[in-house]
């Protein structure tokens, strides 16, 4: 029984040491151009139901602003004068375009030749005064 003790208590903590290795997260596959597409229109329309939100806060506001003022006119009460804020923008409905997929290499012009110039060297000095021979 002495013996075992030990050697339980070493087998233990190895058990111990090596358990957070157990349970560490593997790494995220890499992103399909679908997936992409599908994460930015679902952000777009984040951003929209965000601008729609804040249209519907901004006419709430207008509502009850005009609520109060007609209560204290109907008081007979001085109505205080607005301070000037923007105008409610309303976003319209959700239109998403998806972005042009990337080209293939070979498609996007990476083994065609430079462009022939299309306009003179930025600077009219020659390259010989910029740059004399050191030599």
């Amino acid at each position: 029984m002495k013996k075992s003790l030990p050697l339980l208590c070493g087998v233990l903590a190895v058990g111990l040491a090596a358990a957070p290795g157990a349970f560490a997260k593997l790494p995220a596959p890499a992103a399909t151009p679908e997936a992409q597409a599908k994460a930015a229109e679902t952000a777009a329309k984040a951003a929209w139901t965000t601008k729609v939100e804040t249209y519907q806060l901004c006419r709430a506001q207008e509502r009850v602003v005009a609520h109060v003022n007609a209560g204290l006119t109907a008081a007979g009460k001085p109505v205080p004068t607005p301070t000037p804020t923007p105008a409610c923008a309303d976003p319209g409905p959700f239109a998403f375009a998806a972005p042009e997929p990337p080209k293939p290499i070979e498609a996007s012009g990476a083994h065609s030749p430079a462009p022939t110039a299309g306009s003179p060297p930025s600077t009219n000095q020659p390259s010989a005064e910029t740059h004399p021979n050191t030599k």
